[in-house]
Formats: structure tokens, sequence, C-alpha cells
């Protein structure tokens, strides 16, 4: 069975829409850990609801946090991990280490509003500001450059006239829901 690890620093709810993807058998998965830069994520209650492994890994600039990044992926070992909302950069030694085993879900039609400090409610008040009809999610694999990976698959959302960057967030999000479980299953085949 394919092992996944988590990578969270907010609610969790994309984490949350994989763990139901897997209790419900529509993916032959298991979820070795969440790794986290937030103690207050709502990721962690997420994982121990479901039993799952939290390591809180505080970012720091300082290549102990590589270093603690490293020793809990040699301990849960993954097949695939899963940014679902993560907001610090992943080192490069880990993005070496798992060459294209890494995936981000980002919420839009990348490679528009991607990259450092876009993301939730920035990402969708740029969208409106810019006039756009269409926005979505991506999940793209995980390079060395925000949000620049290569696209494996998005789902565009009409953006309404009327829309706000929290309405167009929660349209958005409910795709996002069932865009990320689809790839990784796509993925672990």
């Amino acid at each position: 069975m394919k092992k996944l690890v988590f990578f969270a620093s907010g609610s969790g709810s994309n984490f949350q829409s994989v763990i139901n993807a897997i209790e419900n058998n529509k993916i032959t998965a298991s979820i070795s850990g969440l790794i986290t830069d937030n103690p207050g994520s709502g990721a962690i209650e997420r994982a121990k609801k479901h039993n799952i492994p939290v390591a809180v890994i505080p970012f720091s600039p300082k290549s102990h946090f590589s270093i603690q990044i490293e020793q809990k992926l040699a301990e849960w070992k993954p097949d695939l991990i899963v940014l679902a909302g993560y907001l610090k950069k992943i080192p490069d030694s880990v993005i070496e280490s798992f060459k294209n085993r890494i995936i981000n879900i980002h919420p839009s039609l990348l490679p528009k509003y991607g990259g450092k400090g876009f993301y939730g409610q920035h990402v969708h008040r740029a969208v409106i500001e810019a006039g756009d009809t269409v926005s979505g999610c991506t999940v793209h694999f995980v390079n060395g450059e925000y949000d620049r990976g290569s696209i494996i698959k998005q789902i565009e959302v009409p953006v309404k006239p009327d829309d706000t960057p929290e309405s167009l967030g929660k349209r958005i999000l409910i795709e996002e829901h069932k865009l990320l479980p689809n790839v990784i299953k796509q993925l672990i085949k």
C-alpha cells in the first residue's frame, strides 16, 4: 500500500478530503504522518481524530528545519508527499530527494496568481481585482520555485459578478476537495 505524508499549515480541509477518500475506499493508501509549521493548525486535530502521527516543525531559516523534516520523512518513508495549505517553502534537499513525488494544491489556475504571498484570500482578491471571469484550482508538482512546478490537473470555477474573495474561495475549495483526492488516486496507481 502506498504511503502519503501531508504538510499543512491551516485548517486542514484538503487533508480531510483525502482522509475521507481513503476511509471510503476511493484511494488505496495510508497516511504515515502530518508535518505542520503551525502548532495551532486545524489539521492537527483532524490527524489526531484519525490516529495519524503529527510532527510540529516550526520554520527557522537555519538548516535545523531541513534536518528535522528530512528525519521525519526518513522515518515515515512516503511514496508521495502532499502539500495541502502548507505556507513554507520546502527545503531544496527534500525536493531533490523526492523529485516528482511532491505535489501541491493551489487555489488558482496556475501560472496565474502563484508565488510567494499568493495563498487563500490573497489569491481570490487578486482574481476579482483583475476582473477575471474564471478562476479555479491546480495540483502541480513541487520544484524549487513557489507554484512553478509542472501542472498535473486543473479545475475551472467561474467568477460571478457579485463574488467576494470569501464567496469565490468557498466555491473553489469545494472543487479542491474533489481535485486533490482524484490526482492522488491517479498518481499512486
